[in-house]
Order: structure tokens, then sequence, then C-alpha cells
């Protein structure tokens, strides 16, 4: 445990956050020319913010991801246009992914401005498939799921209780939207930004990359301080998705950019995108790409690993995690701000022992109750 702290330690310490405060809701930081940096609140105990990126384009806007369906998330956004956006109209709507604190208002930005909502084909679709659940019963194969996983009567309770609400989080999705595909190269005002796609967190997770400016919106896919959420669900309980996590961060895969920002979901941005993507990854397995900087995506808890895998993909989960990072920036959507090039894998601070523990308790009973 020692060791994993001092590794951890010396991880952050390698990764360079240029901005020594952030933008508070209604606001806009500019982090480099034409990307502005924006936070929106969130209701959400240990993450209560996210991070979301406004791109000058044509005399408009791109914004990339939306925030919550809340009240405070549509008031900051009024805050927004009203003040640091208020020149130029949005011209388009694109979302890393489908997880509500992401795509939650892209229905209500896309009507208000009559623009399109652009995303890859499998996060429109699951995110459709999950928001239709709304007001569902819990399914008996999601029952039996997390029972074979350890949970006891309360935890499936409260799991009863949860299901189908989604949707409550997210606005009415567009009818239609903009596939972006792997590889694509997106023209945004007077740059190019090429679409950079993981998986593992989320089915079909985007990431843009802009070679001319050496900044990487990462999304929830590389985060500076922690590893992204791996996590199974019921609806394919035979999935791997922490193989297609680590594969998406594999440096050989050339997927990521290895001299960027890293513009993250949580936390600030930060220089050093190899090194981050290396730290969230390493823990997990072994090292990761290279990125450029950092935007970050995510608050400073850990999230690490999948929760609700059984006994011994928990086990799994906990000694693969990611180490070092190399150098390159990511801008994610948590709240961290943007770093300098070199990352590192991430051991999460605050949570390692209680981790540690959790998987002693599940490799000894063979089975896991509740995965932190």
């Amino acid at each position: 445990m020692p060791e994993r702290t001092t590794e951890s330690t010396a991880v952050s310490a390698a990764l360079t956050f240029p901005f020594a405060s952030s933008p508070a809701p209604g606001e806009a930081l500019e982090v480099t020319p034409g990307v502005r940096w924006l936070r929106m609140r969130l209701p959400m105990a240990g993450l209560n913010h996210i991070n979301l990126w406004a791109l000058e384009d044509q005399g408009g806007w791109t914004l990339v991801d939306t925030g919550m369906q809340t009240a405070d998330t549509a008031a900051d956004w009024h805050h927004v246009f009203a003040g640091p956006l208020s020149r130029g109209p949005v011209q388009r709507v694109i979302c890393t992914h489908m997880h509500p604190d992401h795509i939650g208002m892209a229905g209500w930005l896309t009507r208000q401005h009559d623009c399109r909502l652009w995303t890859t084909r499998l996060e429109y679709v699951t995110c459709r498939m999950l928001v239709a659940d709304t007001g569902r019963e819990a399914p008996s194969d999601g029952v039996r799921f997390y029972r074979g996983a350890g949970w006891d009567d309360e935890a499936l309770e409260h799991y009863k209780a949860r299901f189908g609400s989604f949707g409550k989080a997210v606005y009415t999705l567009p009818d239609s939207y903009r596939r972006v595909i792997d590889g694509e190269e997106l023209k945004i005002g007077e740059r190019l930004w090429r679409a950079v796609v993981g998986r593992g967190h989320s089915p079909e997770h985007l990431c843009l990359h802009c070679p001319e400016l050496e900044v990487l919106i990462s999304g929830d896919q590389v985060l500076p301080r922690i590893t992204s959420n791996v996590s199974v669900f019921p609806t394919e309980p035979d999935a791997n998705p922490l193989s297609e996590w680590l594969e998406s961060l594999r440096p050989s895969s050339g997927r990521f950019p290895t001299t960027s920002w890293s513009c993250p979901r949580t936390t600030n941005p930060s220089a050093d995108c190899t090194r981050a993507s290396t730290r969230s990854s390493r823990g997990t397995r072994s090292a990761s790409p290279a990125c450029t900087r950092s935007l970050p995506n995510r608050s400073g808890r850990s999230m690490c690993s999948a929760r609700c895998f059984a006994a011994a993909w928990a086990w799994r989960c906990w000694a693969w995690r990611p180490a070092r990072a190399s150098h390159t920036s990511i801008a994610s959507s948590g709240g961290g701000s943007p770093r300098a090039p070199s990352m590192r894998r991430a051991w999460p601070g605050t949570e390692d022992s209680e981790s540690a523990e959790a998987a002693k308790n599940a490799r000894r009973s063979g089975v896991s109750r509740k995965i932190p």
C-alpha cells in the first residue's frame, strides 16, 4: 500500500495543471485559442460538477457535452448564453457519450438553438434504449445478475427502487442525430479535430483531438488522477469492458496523441496526455498511450474498476489498477484543470485502503458484496 501511495504522489507531481482556478457556473475560461472551458453543477455527492467545452465555430459555437438535466444546469446555460457565449449562435452539440451528465441537456440545447446532435451511433442508440426503461420495474435478469455478484437483499431492493431512473436525468433526445465515426476529421471553425473512439467506460466513447492546438477533449475515457469507471451490466453479462478499455488506451494503438493537453470531465485541464492515460490504465494492467494537453473530466473521487463484476472480475480489476502515464495533455469533462505533458497511471488516493480491503474480502470469499 505505501508503494502505491508513493507512486500516486509521484504521478500527480509529474502532471502539469496550468490553471490555478476553474470557471464558476455560468462563466467561461479560455484554455487555448478557440477553446473555452465551462463548468456546470451536478446534484451528486462527491461529484458536484462537470467540465464542458465550447469551441469557436463560424462566428458561433460548437458545444462539447451538456451537463445533466436539472434546473441548475438550465440556469447555468442561460447565464453562459447571456454572457461569455452571447456573441454567436450554437452551430452544433457534440456529446462524448451517453451518460446523463454528458448528454442530459443535449435535447434541450439542440431544440433551443435549432441545431443538430453529433455523437457516435452506439452512444445515441444506447441512450435511447436506457431512456425507454423509464418507469419500468427492474427485470428479473438484472436481479439474478446482481444476486450472482453477491449483492444482499438490501442492495437488491435499492437496485429495484432506482431502476428506470436514467431517463429522468436526460431531456428528450432529438429524433435524429449526425453520426461521428472513428478517425473522421471534423472542421470546427478554422481547425480540424479528429474523432478518437474509445471503449470500456461506455460503448463507443468519442474523444476529439486537435493536432494544431495539441488538445484532446477526453470526456471520461482518460482521466488525470483516477481510473475511468468500467462496469459490466446485466444487459450484457458476458462482456469484458475492462479489456476493451485497456486496448483503447494501449500506446501501440496510436489512438491518442503523444504531446497534447487533456481536457477531462471533472478535473482541471492538464498537460501530457500520455501520462494521464498510462496512469489510468497501468493499475489495471499496463501503461497506456501518449496524449497531449488534457482537460479533466471528473472529481477527485475514485471510481476505479467495475462495480458490478462477480468476485473473480472484481479481484482482477482491483489488482490491475492503472499505473503511470507518459506525456500529453487531456481535457476531460470532470472538475480538474488542464495538465501539461507526461501523465501516469492513476491510483485513487483516498479510497485505496477501502478498495484493497474489498478486493481482499472478495478473493477470500469468492463473492463480492459491494464493490466500491
